[in-house]
């Protein structure tokens, strides 16, 4: 029996009514625009570099099922102004992925959220995929959704 972790990703997508510039720019701002995005489950975002895009490193609190475990990543910009990564910076963490990306109509974003992390082999891992896509794809969904309230209210965030 292999008890090797496997990876597994989950992800959540959406159309966000503002412009691709305005929602990527919301999502980049560590220190004003991605904090008011955030649901419950994550708090304590602290940046410790940079706090715009690429080289800014964050660290955060997220809770769930109870159990709170603090992270840190590091934040790349593969694609400047499409896609944003924040990389787990501990052994085999979680990476997660924000890309915008045009919608149908010029003021429309397509906007995913995407984490792939580690899970066991086995019956255990099997458990923990689907206890992991229920709870992160309704986190994602809420964020989508604090994303679209943001980004079609005032300018300043």
């Amino acid at each position: 029996m292999d008890n090797k972790p496997e990876r597994h990703a989950v992800s959540a997508s959406a159309v966000i009514p503002a412009r691709c510039d305005r929602v990527y720019s919301l999502l980049a701002d560590y220190r004003d625009g991605h904090p008011r995005i955030l649901p419950r489950q994550f708090s304590d975002l602290v940046v410790e570099q940079g706090g715009v895009g690429a080289g800014t490193v964050i660290r955060f609190r997220m809770s769930l099922l109870g159990k709170k475990q603090t992270l840190r990543a590091a934040i790349t910009e593969p694609e400047p102004g499409r896609v944003l990564v924040e990389t787990g910076l501990d052994p085999g963490g979680p990476i997660t992925t924000f890309t915008v990306s045009p919608g149908h109509a010029p003021a429309d974003s397509n906007v995913t959220i995407s984490t792939e992390f580690a899970v066991r082999a086995g019956f255990l891992g099997t458990i923990e995929r689907t206890i992991s896509s229920f709870l992160l794809g309704s986190i994602y969904e809420k964020e989508l959704e604090n994303l679209a309230r943001v980004a079609t209210g005032p300018f300043g965030f």
